[in-house]
């Protein structure tokens, strides 16, 4: 059931969102040659205790860091770890926090260092598909015609889109209804109206859409070994239009 927020919990979700992209904001400053992943959940972690939050992932559903930090083919949901990042990485970060009883979640794709044309144009046209899929969201339309919206523009740019994994609903959890996937029909799936606060999150590969487990685990990568992008922001959706909760 897709639970309405009122102005009070949007005002408290709002406020973790600025906690949310100021650390995500510092995290991609880090996010250079030479850091290993880890370090930077660390730093995550630490800035957002130091805000007076609380990360959301770190538990969450088992998982035992704050931050997800996934390079190269992998897509979402990896490990923190050892791993030291490179020249030509491509690095994708997802969090989350929790603030005064209410999460947000943001994700952004890093390219570290040098990378070359088609990866940067792989990012840049992730993160649109992203801000078309956010225009998308208001009161009259339905979840069906932002999939629609992200997934006509990606294929027509040359890149997959993943299926299997999707956006959602937030507010006391970190998931909630509705689901918000990445491609679909216009006009299919629950009606958009005000109050609803949903994370629209375009995952994008550069070869073919399908998914497998990542090495970890725990996370998923793409089937075919391809680069992958990942965007992702927390809005509200008003009677104006959409409103992003999670930009700096």
């Amino acid at each position: 059931m897709v639970k309405i927020k009122t102005q009070e919990e949007i005002k408290i979700i709002a406020e973790g969102g600025k906690i949310l992209a100021a650390t995500m904001k510092e995290l991609e400053k880090m996010a250079k040659p030479g850091i290993t992943t880890l370090e930077l959940d660390r730093a995550a972690e630490a800035l957002i205790v130091s805000k007076g939050a609380r990360p959301a992932f770190k538990g969450y559903a088992g998982f035992p860091y704050s931050l997800c930090a996934s390079t190269n083919e992998n897509i979402v949901h990896g490990f923190p770890s050892n791993y030291v990042l490179k020249n030509g990485d491509l690095l994708k970060l997802d969090l989350g926090v929790l603030y005064k009883g209410f999460n947000t979640d943001m994700a952004m794709t890093v390219a570290v260092g040098e990378v070359s044309f088609e990866t940067k144009r792989l990012i840049n046209v992730t993160k649109k598909s992203l801000r078309l899929g956010i225009k998308k969201a208001k009161v009259g339309n339905t979840i069906g015609d932002i999939g629609n919206t992200i997934q006509r523009f990606v294929e027509d740019q040359g890149f997959g889109v993943v299926r299997d994994l999707c956006g959602h609903g937030i507010g006391k959890t970190v998931h909630e209804d509705p689901k918000v996937p990445n491609f679909g029909k216009r006009g299919s799936g629950e009606n958009l109206v005000e109050g609803m606060v949903i994370c629209i999150e375009p995952m994008v590969t550069m070869g073919d859409y399908k998914i497998k487990p990542s090495k970890d685990g725990y996370g998923y990568a793409t089937s075919d070994g391809s680069l992958s992008a990942h965007f992702e922001h927390t809005i509200v959706i008003t009677e104006k239009g959409p409103v992003v909760l999670t930009e700096p």
